[in-house]
């Protein structure tokens, strides 16, 4: 009789909402999950790191509304590794402070389980380093302590006459306790004018600080809702000098990416370094042609070509991923001359060893075509590109001259699947741009929203679009570009967003 099959769990802490705080090993384990079972204060970007089908289970509680009790959490996570699965226990902040891991650690070795800790940046540091305070100081703070705010019976049991000693206490999950965390701290002899800081949202592109002192706080805080972290000292005064994450020139704004899911982490990432908080609306996703005759015919007769155009980094992945699948390798391309329109392509070829013979100044087929002699009788182009593409470049070179196949090797197709947040987003006024990186994209965002009146849902939205052809395909369809860049890359997109969005909307809510 086999014995039972058991699996490994993670416990991993996912930082306080930045992902890019999400330590090296956290990712590691993200990319080799089976299951993730994560929290509302971990950034769902992350699960982007997991495989495609790697099971996602939420389990949130936040404000004392929970999903799902401890104890069913704890069976859910010891089932799925009994079934030999690998378990990431995604867990906001660190497992280790203030997140019950302790707890889920204990349950999986009673249960026999194998695990390990990935400890994670925990709010207690990266929010107030985030809103610009240090929690140590060399004139203002040697001594720091972390205490946890909930629930009341937790709260009763502090040393606060202990406290009173402590230069800076962090206070988490302690905000609907507010009150009596500074009734408690002035008992026992913490001057009223300390200064206080309540920070809600702590790394996340939506932070919101709000300072004061022990004396006027509760009334400057009040509504101020969970999570939020209570800062309390006199390092707080130093954050009018470091504040320095909300000043970054995107804070506070919600953009929308419509780029493929396959595509998105390079431009989101981008956003996100200028302070934004990015809304992943994947309009398309990247799939094979419906059949792969054509490319494998003209892979057969590579040789055969004098030029081989590509002209986006998809055709690049897709062309080459078929040619190895063939058995062939870059060998296969000796002696033919190839050509990329714009840098991503180029970056795409050079990434593999491959260094384009012609990259033209201006990222569009028309480019390529002045690039060229204007004879070209008896050279054969091979154009491997998306199912659905302008005919300008292999109609310009069959004009002069040139045997042109053009060869299907993916197809974009719609992804709806988060039409319905970002409507419900977009009709509560909190979506300050849409951004459009190719025609599909476009096409796609509009099919997504159906009976929609566009001109009115984005009426106040700023349009974002990678280049004129894009802007084009957005116009016909009612929607003006407003901001273009001169360089039609993802990197240059990103910074004219950064540039002249915050001049043409009103100031975040």
């Amino acid at each position: 009789m086999n014995p039972e099959p058991k699996g490994k769990v993670y416990l991993v802490g996912a930082g306080p909402g930045d992902p890019g705080l999400l330590t090296l090993k956290g990712k590691h384990c993200l990319e080799r999950a089976e299951v993730i079972i994560y929290d509302s204060l971990a950034n769902e970007r992350l699960l982007s790191y997991a495989p495609p089908d790697a099971e996602r289970i939420y389990v949130g509680k936040r404000g004392g509304e929970h999903s799902l009790p401890q104890e069913e959490i704890n069976r859910l996570v010891i089932e799925r590794a009994r079934r030999g699965q690998v378990v990431v226990r995604l867990k906001g902040g660190d497992p280790f402070i203030f997140g019950r891991g302790g707890e889920e650690a204990e349950a999986l070795h009673e249960a026999g389980i194998a695990f390990e800790v990935v400890p994670g940046v925990t709010s207690a540091i990266a929010v107030p380093a985030y809103s610009g305070i240090p929690l140590t100081h060399r004139e203002l703070a040697s001594t720091v302590a972390f205490v946890t705010g909930h629930p009341a019976e937790e709260v009763s049991g502090i040393d606060w006459r202990a406290l009173a000693g402590i230069a800076t206490v962090v206070f988490l999950m302690g905000t609907k306790r507010l009150p009596e965390i500074v009734a408690a701290l002035l008992k026992h002899g913490r001057h009223p004018e300390t200064p206080v800081a309540v920070i809600r949202l702590g790394s996340w592109p939506l932070q919101e600080t709000i300072t004061g002192s022990l004396r006027d706080i509760v009334e400057r805080a009040q509504g101020i809702r969970p999570p939020a972290v209570i800062v309390v000292g006199e390092v707080v005064r130093l954050r009018d000098q470091l504040r320095w994450f909300e000043e970054k020139p995107l804070f506070g704004r919600r953009i929308v990416v419509t780029r493929a899911r396959e595509q998105q982490s390079e431009f989101a990432e981008l956003l996100e370094d200028y302070g934004a908080e990015v809304i992943e609306c994947p309009t398309i996703a990247i799939r094979g042609p419906d059949e792969w005759g054509a490319v494998d015919h003209a892979l057969e007769h590579i040789a055969s070509f004098h030029w081989v155009i590509f002209t986006s980094a998809n055709g690049v992945r897709c062309f080459l991923k078929r040619l190895q699948e063939g058995g062939g390798d870059l060998r296969a391309l000796h002696g033919i001359r190839v050509a990329a329109i714009g840098p991503a392509t180029a970056a795409a070829l050079q990434e593999v060893g491959l260094h384009p013979d012609l990259v033209p100044d201006e990222y569009r087929a028309e480019a390529i075509l002045e690039a060229l002699d204007r004879d070209l009788s008896g050279m054969r182009f091979l154009i491997p590109r998306a199912a659905e593409a302008r005919e300008v470049l292999p109609a310009g070179l069959r004009e002069r001259g040139a045997q042109v196949e053009v060869v299907a090797v993916y197809r974009t197709v719609p992804v709806a699947d988060q039409a319905d947040a970002v409507l419900d987003l977009l009709r509560a006024g909190q979506i300050d741009a849409v951004t459009f990186t190719s025609s599909s994209t476009v096409v796609n965002f509009v099919e997504m929203l159906p009976g929609q009146d566009l001109a009115a849902l984005l009426k106040d939205v700023t349009i974002a679009c990678i280049g004129p052809i894009t802007a084009e395909t957005a116009a016909r369809y009612g929607l003006a570009a407003h901001i273009m860049p001169a360089a039609f890359t993802i990197p240059a997109l990103a910074e004219a967003v950064a540039t002249h969005l915050p001049f043409l909307r009103p100031p975040p809510r």
